[in-house]
């Protein structure tokens, strides 16, 4: 079941690839005078595809080092515009010919970009700016000066799957002026110097200086913030919900909530089932000012590493509507804004977090925090201690498990998996958690006592790869072409184990 569902997901997403009217090529030994209807006939540069693309053109570019593009073709919904990278090694190094970006997508809707990696940009990797309905996935940008993705009034943008690193002045991926219902999801952003995701509604700049009901879910976002900008930074963003987040060794705020340039403070946020651990030279783990009220704060794990700031703090013009339970905390809290704290058992008096926990040490809590491993570990505090009633319609974890795997849901964004029995010769193997097979960025590897047939699925169901998982203990990712696939395990039981996963092919 879990399977179907997964394909079913990502065939709806995909399924424009299907109905391109025109099916373009550009490729490093290709040559703007040919047709671009083919390999052999493939264009050279980025900048002519996008001057001659029309709704509907899907362009296919090859390995190689391009200049970037600036595209101001716009797309339909039924006939969306999509440039892709064919394999991992599509690389844009040089501005585009018209702005001091990789990628630009300029007064253009139902664009997606997939699979480039853009780096060493003077100011964005990819800028998206008056494009609605538009989606960034699978991109790597690297040690672009402003930062990795930035997009402006871009209603309804979908941002997944994207690595963000090294932004040299600001953050990994910001979605600024407005922007309504953007989908943030799944992206690792990490050594930023601000912020891993900004979003600032602007009301400076133009347009109602609210965004309103993003979701930002499945990231993983870490070392980010050595210049100031939370981890997940919000101003004048309304009705916020931030689920399934890894945040860790972030060196100012965790999430904040807080009204500097929009027109109005960030209320009404929901923040549930994340990891929180905060670096010792960070601020707060959550902190909610300047009038951004009603946050609801559930389900989390939120640790804080610094000598007193803790793990939340809300200045009293945020209190209005707050509610807050079933976390793990540290013995730091405010309702009186940084600068002040004080203890759980004070916390509690004030009618907050009756159900919630002081941390246990973190070996405690986690497989291996060191390592950047935040699975819970075995018998950790947060398994079952978390609350469904509070979940928020919240069924899945980071890495799509489902909730609960006991009785009830685990606190942070892992739900910890129950044990899975898989046939080894005539004897059963209860194996451990993570049923010893784990996912890694360059290779599966699972343990030798297991049997069975190991298959990978490409998003449209197709079958790529079979292992006999006797016969191995590994599997090397580079055979692959980046991008989302499904593994899953067969016994002669049937269908025993199956996870989606990005391979990013770096």
């Amino acid at each position: 079941m879990k399977t179907t569902f997964y394909c079913a997901y990502f065939l709806f997403f995909f399924s424009p690839f299907t109905l391109f009217a025109a099916t373009k090529y550009v490729s490093p030994t290709g040559s703007d005078a040919n047709s671009g209807d083919s390999w052999a006939e493939a264009w050279l540069t980025l900048q002519h595809a996008a001057d001659e693309v029309a709704a509907g053109d899907s362009v296919w570019v090859a390995n190689g080092n391009y200049v970037g593009f600036d595209l101001r073709t716009t797309g339909t919904a039924a006939d969306p515009i999509v440039f892709i990278a064919a394999s991992s090694g599509c690389i844009i190094d040089t501005e585009n010919p018209v702005t001091t970006d990789g990628i630009n997508v300029e007064n253009a809707d139902y664009i997606e970009i997939n699979g480039f990696r853009v780096i060493d940009q003077p100011r964005n990797g990819i800028r998206l700016v008056n494009a609605h309905n538009c989606i960034v996935r699978n991109t790597y940008c690297d040690n672009n000066f402003e930062r990795g993705i930035f997009t402006g009034f871009t209603d309804d943008i979908i941002i997944e799957y994207n690595e963000c690193l090294n932004s040299i002045d600001e953050h990994g991926i910001y979605v600024s002026n407005s922007s309504d219902r953007s989908i943030i999801r799944y992206n690792s952003c990490h050594h930023n110097t601000r912020g891993g995701i900004q979003i600032n509604a602007d009301g400076s700049q133009g347009g109602d200086g609210i965004s309103t009901d993003p979701q930002i879910y499945g990231n993983v976002l870490y070392e980010n913030g050595t210049g100031g900008g939370a981890a997940i930074n919000l101003d004048g963003v309304q009705g916020a919900f931030i689920f399934n987040n890894l945040l860790y060794e972030n060196h100012a705020t965790g999430i904040a909530l807080f009204r500097q340039d929009g027109s109005a403070p960030s209320i009404n946020g929901v923040i549930i089932h994340n990891t929180i651990l905060n670096a010792a030279d960070g601020r707060w783990c959550i902190l909610a000012v300047n009038g951004s009220s009603g946050a609801q704060v559930f389900n989390n794990i939120i640790i804080n590493q610094h000598a007193w700031r803790g793990s939340i703090a809300l200045d009293p013009d945020a209190v209005p509507g707050f509610d807050s339970d079933y976390n793990i905390v540290v013995n730091s809290l405010s309702n009186e804004g940084d600068g002040q704290s004080m203890t759980l058992t004070e916390w509690q008096a004030l009618g907050y977090d009756q159900n919630s926990m002081l941390a246990d040490p973190l070996g405690d809590i986690f497989v291996s925090h060191e390592t950047g491993d935040f699975h819970l570990a075995t018998d950790a505090q947060a398994i079952n201690a978390g609350s469904a009633a509070f979940a928020f319609g919240v069924a899945e974890d980071i890495e799509m498990i489902t909730r609960p795997q006991g009785p009830e849901h685990d606190m942070g964004a892992y739900e910890a998996e129950s044990a899975l029995a898989i046939e080894d010769q005539d004897t059963v193997v209860t194996l451990p958690y993570h049923h010893g097979i784990t996912i890694g960025p360059v290779s599966i590897t699972w343990t030798e006592k297991i049997t069975g047939t190991l298959s990978l699925f490409s998003i449209d169901g197709k079958l790529v790869e079979q292992v006999a998982l006797e016969n191995a203990t590994q599997f090397a990712l580079n055979r692959l072409v980046p991008g989302m696939y499904i593994a899953t395990v067969h016994t002669t039981r049937g269908l025993q184990w199956s996870k989606p996963f990005f391979y990013s092919g770096n």
